[in-house]
């Protein structure tokens, strides 16, 4: 690949460079994966170097479909390797996203179950605003067919979207309240803030301790928690910042053994419903 310092490369850069940032967005969203995503957008910009762009009339467009395109082929590697994954999966945690994006953590995991095109014409549409003639040349498939896409993506979405905007600061107090309760053992304040259904997931990927399915209801989440804060007590657990994590409220800690963790809540009518921990490392490399 030519160096930036070269003329057709900085050409390239000047056009592509702007667009980047929502690239990025696109193909983090298809796949749930940082390092897939960056690597999906760099892919596009090399093909972007070998492309006559005097012809290119759109480039956002043609790059948008450039990137959706690369992602639907890495979907179908992701999907077997994840067959064999240990644990549950969570899609890389995102801190402080654009609170504007209604694509949280619960929609992430919905938009697992979809086909590979039932997701990009539900992003590319729903998410990113793109007209359906666009989406159809996009995953070449006609507009129809492609309308058809979204509609069954959406009816599969529909419960994991949330039924009404949780406000930052009341979610952002209950994180506090949430870390401060489970950190120093205290059961009785935990387990007012939990719902009677509540949901725990935790990824630690086989490389970190982390519970090999989900754990649900209040008191086996509450007793869980009991057990946990006798090692966070006796260890350490440090707060190390409280914010928005894909579009929930959350934070990020550092444990005991050095590494860093990110926790985020799912919170319906002041209760937490659902709790996303990741553990694995290599999802939390690009936070340091």
């Amino acid at each position: 690949m030519s160096r930036r310092g070269d003329p057709a490369t900085a050409d390239a850069a000047a056009s592509f460079d702007p667009l980047r940032p929502l690239l990025t967005r696109v193909a983090y969203r298809m796949l749930g994966s940082v390092a897939d995503a960056e690597d999906a957008v760099q892919d596009a910009f090399i093909r972007w170097l070998g492309t006559d762009r005097s012809a290119v009339r759109e480039p956002a467009a043609f790059l948008r479909r450039t990137v959706t395109r690369l992602c639907l082929d890495q979907i179908k590697s992701a999907r077997s390797s994840r067959e064999t994954y240990v644990g549950p999966w969570l899609p890389d945690p995102l801190v402080e996203e654009d609170e504007e994006d209604d694509v949280t953590l619960p929609l992430m995991l919905a938009l697992e179950r979809l086909s590979p095109l039932e997701r990009a014409a539900f992003l590319l549409h729903d998410v990113f605003g793109v007209e359906f003639d666009e989406v159809a040349r996009t995953i070449d498939r006609d507009p129809a067919a492609t309308r058809q896409l979204a509609a069954r993506a959406r009816t599969h979405v529909r419960d994991a979207r949330p039924r009404y905007k949780l406000e930052k600061q009341k979610g952002l107090e209950i994180a506090n309240a949430f870390f401060a309760a489970s950190r120093s053992g205290d059961m009785g304040a935990l387990g007012a803030l939990l719902a009677a259904d509540v949901g725990m997931w935790a990824d630690g990927g086989g490389k970190r301790p982390a519970a090999m399915g989900p754990v649900m209801g209040h008191d086996i989440v509450l007793k869980l928690h009991r057990s946990l804060a006798v090692l966070f007590c006796k260890y350490g657990s440090t707060l190390v910042h409280t914010g928005m994590i894909n579009g929930l409220p959350g934070f990020v800690t550092r444990e005991a053994d050095g590494e860093l963790q990110t926790t985020a809540l799912e919170i319906e009518d002041g209760l937490v419903t659902g709790i996303y921990v990741m553990r694995n490392p290599d999802k939390l490399r690009h936070m340091h």
